[in-house]
């Protein structure tokens, strides 16, 4: 079904825009997923009233290191395809408080929601992208189905992981030559796997949560959303060949990754290729 996405607020309507089409494509079935994006205060205050806080909420991890910063952020609970209907309580604008030990509630979760139950990943790993990268701004969690499947029956040791993803298409090293990171299985939703993500994110900017999903990050929604996408690509691809009969014929070589490097200009992450 095509709707037409249309919201004043430029940065709501991106989230509108992203979680109709991860929904669209499988996935975020019921309240899986969720979204976070670093805005700027400027653009913020184009918009709404930084000085009317609606609530405030304590956190049960501190982030000084975020105090001041602005987020719109998915809400706990909430379902992807019904955000492009009903953002305002579907969503929410946040900002951290001064001392990193609470949240100012200042836009949406009209019905008295929170933010996606997933927070502690979420600015746990902002802190970590932004000592990376000043022009961070996304952190987004999908239950890409192709990925999700190749937990179960490849080897979930990352170089192995991010090699055989290399190996599925040729534009895969280009798009990620950091490679992918995993962690292994913990509770969703606490701050230990919060902390294990945020560890990753120092050197990947994709996590895979076994059995659950995969953490990506990235400067634009645009960019978030196509890294995860050809990754699951590659992990379809994987499922599609691996139960296959007559077994892969051929796949590309570590000398050809190797020059596929040299030739787009990337460095593939160490370990990962034979290089001679």
């Amino acid at each position: 079904m095509s709707i037409m996405i249309e919201h004043e607020i430029p940065f709501v309507r991106e989230m509108m825009e992203v979680t109709r089409n991860l929904w669209e494509m499988g996935w975020g079935e019921r309240n899986g997923g969720n979204i976070s994006y670093l805005l700027q205060e400027d653009i913020v205050k184009q918009y709404i009233n930084v000085l009317d806080i609606k609530r405030s909420v304590a956190l049960p991890f501190p982030v000084p290191e975020l105090a001041g910063k602005y987020f719109i952020v998915t809400g706990t609970g909430k379902y992807f395809k019904n955000v492009v209907m009903n953002p305002e309580e579907n969503l929410g604008v946040i900002r951290v408080q001064s001392d990193g030990n609470g949240i100012e509630i200042l836009w949406g979760y009209k019905d008295g929601s929170l933010p996606t139950s997933e927070l502690a990943a979420h600015f746990m790993s902002h802190i970590e992208r932004l000592k990376k990268d000043e022009n961070h701004r996304i952190i987004m969690h999908t239950h890409a189905t192709n990925v999700l499947a190749m937990t179960f029956v490849h080897d979930l040791d990352e170089k192995k992981f991010t090699k055989t993803l290399w190996q599925m298409c040729t534009e895969c090293l280009v798009v990620f030559p950091d490679g992918i990171g995993v962690i292994p299985w913990i509770v969703p939703g606490t701050n230990e796997i919060g902390k294990s993500t945020a560890q990753k994110m120092k050197d990947f900017r994709l996590v895979i949560w076994p059995q659950h999903g995969i953490f990506g990050a990235g400067t634009t929604i645009d960019e978030t959303f196509g890294l995860i996408e050809t990754v699951e690509k590659a992990a379809q691809i994987y499922m599609l060949i691996s139960s296959h009969q007559g077994g892969v014929q051929q796949s590309l070589t570590d000398q050809e990754l190797i020059d596929l490097a040299k030739e787009f200009g990337v460095k593939p992450v160490a370990g990962v290729l034979d290089i001679r």
